[in-house]
C-alpha cells in the first residue's frame, strides 16, 4: 500500500519536507567521499546557472548538468544526510521541480553508488516521501529538527558536517542553499551575543524547544 505522504501532486511556491531512506534501511553513506559526492550533485543542481557556466569555462565538465539545472524552480531551506536517509527542506516556484529534482539527484547519486561499491538495482526505498507545511512554525520547527538530526547521529562520519546547519551557523557558506528566508525570521529577536544569527543557534539547541510535539506527523520517517 503506497504512503500517504508520497506526494502525487505539488504546488507552486509551496514549502516542503521531502525525505528518503534505503531500501530495506540500508545505509547510503558508506563513507565521507560518498557524503560529498551528495552534496555536489546539490550543488551541480541547484547553483546559479551563470556560476556553473562560469566554472565550466575554467575547465570543470559541467555542461550536462547546466541543461538540466533547476536552481530557477526550486530553493534548498535547509537538508542533513544520516546514515540511511536524508532529510531535505525545500522551496518549489513551479509544479514540477521537486518531482524532476528528485528524480535526477537520485539517479545521479545511485548511479554512482552501485559504480563504486559493485551493486545493481535501487538503493532508495520508494519514491521520496514529503509534505506541504503550510505555517511558518512548521517551516522554523522543521528546520531545527532537521539539523538536530545531524548533531545527534552516533556514525564514525560526522553528519554535522554533511548538512546546512554550518551554514546556518556562518561557517560555511554555498549559492546552493538559502538559508535566509528561516535565518530572517530570527533577525530582531534578542541577541545574547553580538554574533548576529546566535538567536537561531539558540533555537536550534535549547532543549525546551519541543519540534517533534509540534511537528506531529511532518516527522516523515515515522510513518509506515
Amino acid at each position: 500500500m503506497p504512503s500517504r505522504n508520497i506526494v502525487k501532486t505539488y504546488v507552486e511556491n509551496g514549502y516542503y519536507h521531502i525525505y528518503n531512506r534505503g531500501i530495506e534501511k540500508r545505509e547510503i553513506f558508506l563513507d565521507e567521499q560518498d557524503c560529498r559526492v551528495f552534496l555536489h550533485y546539490l550543488k551541480v543542481y541547484l547553483s546559479p546557472i551563470e556560476e556553473l557556466i562560469e566554472q565550466n569555462n575554467l575547465g570543470m565538465r559541467y555542461q550536462r548538468f547546466i541543461a538540466v539545472n533547476l536552481s530557477s524552480e526550486l530553493d534548498l531551506l535547509a537538508f542533513t544526510l544520516m546514515p540511511n536517509h536524508i532529510h531535505l527542506l525545500v522551496k518549489q516556484t513551479t509544479r514540477q521541480a521537486i518531482i524532476k529534482f528528485m528524480r535526477r539527484l537520485s539517479t545521479a547519486y545511485v548511479m554512482y553508488f552501485n559504480k563504486k561499491y559493485a551493486r545493481v538495482g535501487s538503493l532508495f526505498q520508494n519514491a521520496p516521501k514529503a509534505i506541504l507545511i503550510n505555517k511558518d512554525e512548521y517551516l522554523l520547527h522543521l528546520s531545527r529538527y532537521i539539523h538536530l538530526n545531524a548533531t545527534k547521529s552516533r556514525s564514525a562520519i560526522n553528519f554535522y558536517n554533511y548538512s546546512s546547519y554550518p551554514y546556518y551557523l556562518g561557517n560555511k557558506n554555498a549559492s546552493w542553499l538559502k538559508p535566509k528566508s528561516i535565518l530572517d525570521y530570527f533577525k530582531s529577536a534578542k541577541r545574547k551575543s553580538a554574533n548576529d544569527i546566535f538567536s537561531y543557534q539558540s533555537f536550534v539547541e535549547d532543549s525546551r524547544n519541543a519540534s517533534r510535539e509540534i511537528l506531529g506527523e511532518l516527522i516523515l520517517e515515522d510513518d509506515n
